[in-house]
């Protein structure tokens, strides 16, 4: 597929309405362009994690997730009866199933919360697992007001679950996981 942009100004906002994939104009802050909105923050937090991975340490399969939110975004861009299905729905979700279950092979289990944290790229997967969440939390309200199958709620949810599990494994695979502990005095100033 080849796309063009030759304008970035079109002024077609300026009103507090935007485009969609099909020519519908809607409000900017309607449930649609909402959802749209968190997949485009998504993506953008995980080209942050992909920037700051270590050479070599999973940035393929990030690029890949990021074309895979590219698309589901295209799916949602397009109202429609009945809903234009995600292409890679299934792969992706079996993919990303693979990935978490590799990764989960080489880091013990869980003896407590994980807070975010730890080195750099793990910091920016926990945050770009959050993120991931709220623009699930968005597609969620869109879905109660319109059909958007089965495969973008399941991508998603997989997707924040992969993000976890790539935090641990950037934290030396959960060596180096921060921990949660119940609250405690707070350290004295100084």
């Amino acid at each position: 597929m080849s796309i063009r942009i030759d304008r970035v100004v079109t002024r077609g906002g300026d009103t507090g309405q935007t485009a969609l994939g099909n020519g519908t104009r809607v409000a900017k802050d309607s449930v649609r362009i909402e959802a749209l909105g968190a997949l485009d923050e998504a993506n953008a937090v995980i080209g942050l994690l992909r920037a700051s991975l270590p050479a070599g340490r999973n940035a393929r399969f990030i690029a890949w997730l990021q074309g895979l939110l590219f698309d589901i975004g295209g799916v949602v861009c397009m109202p429609g009866q009945p809903p234009r299905p995600l292409a890679q729905g299934a792969v992706a979700v079996t993919a990303m199933e693979a990935e978490v279950e590799h990764l989960r092979a080489h880091i013990p289990p869980l003896t407590s919360f994980v807070l975010p944290g730890g080195t750099m790229a793990a910091a920016h997967a926990h945050l770009a697992r959050t993120v991931v969440r709220r623009a699930e939390r968005r597609l969620a309200t869109l879905a109660r007001s319109e059909d958007i199958g089965a495969a973008i709620p399941a991508c998603m949810n997989r997707l924040s679950d992969y993000l976890f599990m790539l935090g641990r494994h950037l934290n030396e695979n959960g060596a180096d996981d921060l921990t949660w502990a119940p609250a405690s005095p707070p350290p004295a100033a100084g």
